[in-house]
């Protein structure tokens, strides 16, 4: 039997793999087809257009966040207090990676605790929900809370990750009343979010049923962590099964508007193969709150802090700048019909 990487090492392999690999999804976000409609006298000024929001008791410069990405190695813990110092110093929300590594290994626990460097940031802690059905319950999602004084916790969704990696945990059965269990116990609220392959009418239905406050659609058209763990595959059987799925999952545009169909008042953050700021500024249009990106900024807090901050605002003026050209003075001026659907025509 193939022995199993410590959960450690697997995060190690992570990091590199994603800054080192190509693993991008075959697929698209679906975000290329829509357009914002130009006015060419948008009768705003640019200085003064509001891209603030509140967001679970926080309020936020601009409708951006940090996606959850890493933690639990020592290289992780630079990289997210470069990123949550960025967040600080620009208002912007920020999501951990998986802390299953410092729940089983406590001593991990400080390459998650950011609040030295972000007191202020909005800020969320971060499970596996498989991991409910592996003797994890609410002590546990507690504890994840608590470790960084988060302000909600993320529960990940990742069956196709779980099915083509090494021993992966592949027991999804009856997990919907287990996350249900953890919404109606936990004091702060519970974002149920995928890795990068969507969310369907059907999934966002049964969350919102189990109690969920927000949905992260995390679909296709960025990273494939089927393709991350092809690249760490322990042999050749196991990296062609991970292989197979790099088309694999709902577009990042078809997400959200899955979840905005089934239950139109869920709170949804876009992410997905993001790249900027007039992909969020779609996202928005299209019914999300916040557009997550990990990938960009995962490869700028390799370098600096002063490189996430500037990707940061980069992003932020790209979201102004789309506000202006098309006659938005404010967020929610940009669901006001702003967006249009254009397929481009197949020669």
């Amino acid at each position: 039997m193939t022995k199993v990487a410590p959960i450690d090492q697997r995060k190690a392999d992570h990091i590199k793999i994603n800054l080192e690999q190509d693993v991008r999804s075959a697929l698209t976000t679906g975000l290329e087809n829509y357009h914002f409609t130009h006015e060419a006298l948008p009768e705003l000024d640019l200085n003064r257009l509001d891209t603030t929001l509140s967001l679970f008791g926080k309020r936020l410069a601009a409708p951006l966040l940090i996606s959850s990405m890493t933690g639990g190695t020592a290289e992780a813990e630079t990289l997210n207090l470069r990123l949550a110092e960025a967040a600080q110093e620009t208002g912007i929300a920020m999501g951990v990676g998986s802390q299953r590594a410092a729940i089983e290994h406590p001593e991990q626990a400080a390459t998650f605790q950011v609040r030295r460097v972000a007191p202020d940031i909005l800020l969320f802690a971060n499970l596996g929900a498989i991991q409910l059905n592996y003797g994890y319950g609410i002590d546990q999602c507690r504890r994840a809370v608590e470790m960084i004084q988060a302000d909600a916790l993320i529960l990940h969704l990742n069956p196709l990750q779980e099915a083509v990696q090494d021993a992966g945990d592949v027991n999804f059965a009856g997990l919907a009343a287990k996350i249900e269990e953890v919404c109606k116990k936990l004091e702060v609220p519970v974002i149920a979010k995928e890795v990068g392959w969507g969310i369907s009418e059907r999934t966002a239905r049964v969350l919102a049923e189990c109690g969920v406050q927000a949905i992260d659609v995390a679909g296709a058209g960025g990273t494939s962590w089927s393709q991350v763990e092809m690249h760490r595959a322990p042999d050749e059987f196991t990296r062609q099964l991970a292989a197979t799925f790099v088309g694999w999952g709902i577009p990042t545009a078809d997400s959200i508007l899955n979840v905005k169909k089934v239950v139109p008042e869920m709170t949804i953050f876009a992410s997905g193969g993001i790249k900027d700021g007039l992909d969020v500024a779609k996202c928005v249009a299209l019914g999300a709150t916040l557009g997550g990106m990990a990938g960009p900024f995962l490869k700028a807090a390799a370098v600096s802090t002063e490189k996430v901050a500037e990707m940061i605002r980069l992003t932020k003026k790209q979201i102004e700048v789309t506000m202006f050209t098309c006659g938005a003075g404010k967020l929610e001026e940009l669901r006001a019909g702003k967006l249009t659907l254009r397929y481009r025509e197949t020669k």
